[in-house]
């Protein structure tokens, strides 16, 4: 037995290296083998939360309202931007290194000569250390897709799967039907399959009547009206009126609350939420890089969209900003994503695009994003007012637009989490 790494990033980076040739290995025996070996379970409800948009908003308002409610939740959440230890929070709080390497050992203790992948490894270490810490309630956010994930081999009390969009179809499909399957992998017999996306694939609605779950459409089941004030919700027995717009800024933000909202319901005998704590949940609710507005100026929005769909969201959630002069934008992206639809709901609101090069193998080299970006018909702008340039990282493409940006402009900050991470991380280091 060869000694085991004693601190966190020792410990990542032997995971790092030992699955450098296995990325994702699709099907759950394994997992399942040493979940059973540890003997893992949870001994309160678990909500589990899928999507191809809104998977991380909608972990977020439940974590708020709950933690309002004085119960002790716990939440699994991913990726993470500057410290693994955010993936793994209780009552709040990021999970100590000390937590996260006694719960590593637990894991490699029972693994015997089972392969594990990164995700895998450390998806069961943090459901470790999320069972043993005595919760009221566990929120854990599937990572890709459903019915494949290593999150899947634990059975959740309450299933929503936020929204059915195209990404990742190298592993899911290139089909909604497709992927929705996918994602109602995570329902399971006789209890609540929650599903917030306007317009549901047949496959998801299909498989939740076949095995037997308990499904909840919106417009069906629950739904949700408001002015400009305030909104309500309606659910199958309770309604929530008068509530204030969540803290999270964007348009998809009360289909995510509406699926929080449905949850607590199918809860409401085992955790109980008050009025008042569902309203202070939403307006405290944080979440980093989903269409956070930094303070000060210029502007600068942080946001993780990948896909088209979050892509549009950006657009329209950036031209409900009010007037800013010229409109940056620090972009990288991975290969794999559609990128020309990406870039065509931005195309309208960016003057100059500030490209990088991200720190993966799988990421969509610079100078090709300004090629694709350089081939779109021109805007109204002038030609002095329009630039395309590229740099080998997110720090020194949001350094070269801090330098250019007027204090009217704003930088807008999306693609991947590398992108974000990034310069959140320069944003970090230069404020020390």
């Amino acid at each position: 037995m060869q000694n085991l790494p004693t601190t966190l990033p020792d410990w990542l980076a032997l995971l790092e290296s030992r699955h450098a040739e296995v990325h994702i290995n699709m099907g759950l025996e394994r997992v399942r083998t040493v979940k059973e070996r540890m003997g893992l379970h949870f001994d309160c409800p678990v909500i589990m939360v899928a999507g191809t948009n809104g998977k991380g908003s909608t972990c977020a308002m439940l974590e708020s309202i709950l933690l309002r409610a004085g119960y002790k939740v716990g939440l699994y959440i991913k990726p993470h931007f500057l410290d693994f230890n955010e993936r793994a929070r209780v009552n709040g709080e990021l999970a100590s290194d000390a937590a996260l390497v006694a719960s590593f050992n637990a894991v490699e203790a029972q693994r015997g000569d089972i392969s594990l992948t990164y995700f895998e490894f450390t998806t069961l270490a943090i459901m470790h250390l999320l069972a043993g810490a005595g919760l009221d309630v566990a929120i854990l956010e599937v990572g890709l897709g459903g019915r494949l994930d290593a999150v899947n081999v634990i059975d959740a009390d309450v299933s929503i799967v936020t929204s059915v969009d195209i990404d990742h179809t190298d592993f899911l499909g290139s089909t909604r039907e497709q992927i929705g399957f996918e994602k109602a992998g995570i329902f399971r017999p006789g209890k609540a399959a929650i599903c917030s996306d306007p317009v549901p694939p047949a496959a998801l609605v299909a498989h939740a009547a076949q095995i037997g779950a308990d499904l909840w459409l919106l417009g069906r089941d629950f739904n949700y009206s408001g002015d400009k004030q305030q909104w309500n919700y309606g659910g199958r027995v309770q309604r929530r009126n008068s509530l204030a717009y969540p803290s999270l800024r964007g348009a998809n933000q009360l289909l995510n609350a509406s699926a929080a909202l449905a949850a607590l319901e199918v809860l409401r005998f085992t955790l109980p939420v008050g009025a008042q704590e569902v309203r202070t949940g939403l307006v405290t609710v944080e979440l980093p890089g989903r269409f956070q507005v930094l303070p000060g100026r210029p502007t600068v929005v942080l946001d993780v969209a990948h896909n088209p769909h979050a892509a549009a969201a950006l657009g329209q959630n950036l031209g409900n900003m009010g007037f800013h002069a010229y409109t940056y934008a620090v972009f990288g992206i991975m290969q794999d994503k559609d990128i020309a639809r990406v870039i065509a709901p931005m195309a309208g609101y960016v003057d100059h695009w500030c490209l990088a090069d991200l720190p993966s193998p799988r990421a969509a080299p610079a100078s090709e994003l300004a090629a694709m970006i350089s081939a779109l018909p021109p805007g109204d702008a002038k030609p002095e007012e329009h630039s395309v340039t590229t740099f080998p990282d997110p720090a020194q493409a949001f350094a070269n637009a801090m330098s250019r940006a007027g204090e009217n402009d704003r930088i807008v900050v999306f693609g991947s989490f590398y992108t974000v991470a990034g310069v959140m991380a320069a944003r970090t280091s230069s404020h020390h």
